[in-house]
């Protein structure tokens, strides 16, 4: 078998199990299921059948699509013998695929069986309490480094100390009869002690190695994926919300990610309160959510992410958002706000946001099941602060709410790059940071009024935004700091996107606690908390990948010119162009994938429109073309292709639609939204789809 045709089939057979679990879990909630998404889920899984040419299996994903129309325009209902023929033709689908992927029958065989080449792998379970004895072992071993880099500094402090008496007993030599063997003693003695200390570098060097590597091993150990902890939230949510009368639509995205199984289990109770929050104070009357223009069930989002070393748990409900003057009479009636004054300006909705965990506070109009006293949103505070993490509530726009729980990805220590940023310190992850600069002031360039400077990275010469972090951190325009004549700066990546930080001083690395920081004088997205030092004010911990999101989101324009973006061997060749491929298929992905690639192409992924729009606004990528599919989780083509458009900086970016949706109706919306061409997958040539985008490039 060619390989990409075994390459189209591995991932058909993941694709088509997730779509085939997902219908039949839906399926489950009885009269709760989503027929919109089980359509969709039974139209991709056709078109992904068609991708990798099993009929069979076509055949039976589209009865089941043509079924699951039949319930979206009301021509049937969801009854018990109709949810029977659904979960025949899941059997169908699945009994069809694997029938594809079964092997030739085996030959008669005429010797004993040969020993399987590949090592069975082993498991075994590992006690809690063993691992996290595992991993203060590990902070104790890096405590004993850091003393060695102590033991350094003592051995070159006695070396220079022989040094200055060998100098002075040479000055007073002839003052005694044995003064040459004793000359001659302390010149071995300052030599052993220089071979001493190389030696000790050297085992140092090794330490540090050992280190890296126990640090890796011990992660594998300590993490595990949030599927574990919080897996089984989204049925459990549908099943209070049914219980209350509440018609939601339940999301959850992100399970994959890994984290410390500790920071995981604290953080369960907090994360059901909260997605329980959104359902109570989602919830609204069907009328009033006809007239919003929102879909008639209520939708909670809950997203898991990490990056820079923090764990991030959005969630977010399209309800009618926080109730700011019930929440300020709540405040008032505590003692947190003074009454406000009749005619006095109403106070702005971050202080009221502010007040919504404060114990007590609550804008529920009478207490059930889904809502309180007020007291769950202050436990679920006081857990997050015990993990130094941070939360915050925001309303969203146009409607609903939005909360933000970010978290260390581990309860053990960071390893910390400390900086001084006007007289006071600052830390770093050292693994999101790339290097750390010193360049001459004069080797500084000018790109549109603003300091670059050319440093090289994988190879080739990149022009880097030279950013002072005294801006960044206080939004105040700043000069590059400059001393001796010489710039000390942070090169942080996010991505291909680089970023120099200008700094005072570099000054350590250490590991150090990140503890859990107010700083309302500052800007708490880029903090990540505090450390405590020995004799002067708390360090801030901050967020490296949110300093160059920041940069990118206050230069947008430098950035679409591509500044600090590094280009891969492949980019480097001015020939090259890069392709964002979006489509919810894993299998169209695939298939797409490799025929751009076979043209010559760089090829990058998405899996919706929002990934893909994320992914065109970090700047992370220079994307010269975008192909698109329509039928998507989250964000559609046609809103994706909407957002690209209305934005100034990706508006010039050529847009293809590639979909199963051939109606003119369609079509002209598409190409009224400034698609720059419209192609259908059921007549698909691939050579259409590559003279398209020979002309756009």
């Amino acid at each position: 078998m060619p390989d990409i045709r075994r390459q189209l089939l591995a991932a058909f057979d993941l694709e088509h199990r997730e779509h085939l679990q997902a219908i039949r879990q839906s399926l489950a909630t009885g009269g709760e299921a989503d027929t919109r998404e089980i359509f969709r889920r039974a139209h991709s899984l056709k078109g992904a059948a068609r991708a990798v040419d099993l009929p069979a299996v076509e055949a039976q994903a589209h009865a089941l699509e043509s079924l699951c129309a039949e319930l979206m325009d009301g021509q049937r209902t969801l009854d018990a013998d109709t949810v029977a023929t659904l979960e025949g033709l899941l059997d169908a689908v699945e009994d069809a695929a694997t029938a594809a992927y079964a092997p030739p029958a085996p030959k008669p065989a005429t010797a004993a069986a040969a020993p399987a080449t590949d090592e069975a792998v082993e498991y075994v379970r590992i006690d809690v309490e063993a691992v996290a004895g595992l991993s203060r072992a590990m902070q104790t071993l890096s405590g004993d480094v850091l003393d060695h880099g102590a033991i350094d500094e003592d051995l070159r402090r006695v070396a220079a100390d022989a040094r200055k008496l060998e100098r002075r007993w040479r000055d007073a030599r002839g003052a005694a009869a044995r003064a040459r063997e004793v000359e001659q003693g302390l010149k071995d003695l300052s030599r052993a002690i220089n071979d001493l200390s190389v030696r000790r570098v050297r085992a140092g060097w090794a330490l540090d190695q050992g280190l890296s590597d126990l640090r890796g091993r011990v992660e594998e150990i300590s993490q595990a994926p949030a599927e574990t902890v919080f897996g089984g939230f989204a049925p459990m949510v549908r099943d209070i919300a049914r219980e209350a009368g509440v018609s939601v639509d339940v999301r959850v995205t992100g399970l994959e990610t890994r984290a410390d199984r500790r920071v995981l289990q604290a953080l369960k109770d907090p994360v059901m309160h909260l997605l329980r929050n959104a359902v109570s104070h989602g919830r609204e009357a069907p009328e009033a959510r006809a007239a919003a223009g929102k879909p008639e069930r209520l939708t909670v989002a809950m997203t898991v992410s990490a990056a820079s070393g923090r764990l991030r748990i959005d969630i977010a409900d399209d309800g009618p958002g926080p109730d700011l003057v019930r929440l300020e009479a709540a405040a008032v009636d505590k003692g947190l706000m003074s009454p406000r004054p009749e005619g006095a300006p109403a106070p702005t909705p971050e202080e009221l946001l502010a007040h919504a965990f404060a114990p007590g506070v609550s804008t529920a109009q009478g207490v059930d099941r889904l809502a309180g006293r007020g007291m769950g949103l202050s436990v679920v505070a006081e857990a997050v602060r015990k993990l130094r993490g941070e939360l915050r509530l925001t309303a969203g726009r146009p409607w609903g709410a939005r909360v933000a729980l970010s978290t260390p990805l581990s309860a053990a220590r960071q390893s910390l790059l400390f900086v001084d940023v006007q007289g006071r310190q600052a830390a770093l992850p050292s693994l999101g940071v790339r290097r750390l600069l010193r360049l001459d002031a004069t080797a500084l360039e000018m790109v549109e009024g603003h300091p670059a400077a050319r440093i090289a990275i994988d190879g080739d010469d990149v022009i880097v935004p030279m950013v002072p972090l005294s801006a960044l951190l206080s939004g105040v325009a700043a000069e590059v700091p400059v001393h001796a004549g010489a710039v000390s700066a942070v090169l942080l990546s996010h991505g291909r996107r680089h970023v120099a930080l200008a700094v005072d001083a570099l000054c350590d690395v250490r590991s150090a606690m990140v503890e859990d920081l107010d700083a309302d004088d500052l800007d708490a997205d880029l903090i990540a908390g505090a450390v405590q030092m020995d004799d002067q004010a708390p360090a801030l911990a901050l967020d490296p990948d949110a300093l160059v999101r920041r940069w990118l989101r206050d230069q947008r324009q430098l950035a679409a010119g591509g500044l600090g973006f590094a280009e891969t061997a492949d980019e480097a060749d001015e020939t090259t162009r890069t392709i964002l491929v979006v489509d919810d298929s894993i299998t169209t992905r695939t298939l797409e994938k490799s025929i751009l690639e076979a043209q010559g192409y760089r090829v990058l992924l998405a899996v919706d429109g929002l990934d893909a729009l994320n992914l065109l606004r970090s700047g992370q990528a220079m994307i010269d073309l975008v192909v698109a599919d329509i039928e998507m989780p989250r964000m559609d083509g046609f809103s994706l292709l909407q957002a690209v458009k209305a934005d100034a900086a990706l508006a010039s970016t050529p847009v293809i639609l590639m979909t199963s949706r051939a109606d003119a109706a369609d079509v002209r919306r598409g190409l009224d939204l400034g698609a720059e061409a419209y192609i259908t997958k059921q007549k698909f040539d691939q050579r259409e789809l590559l003279a398209a985008i020979g002309q756009l490039l």
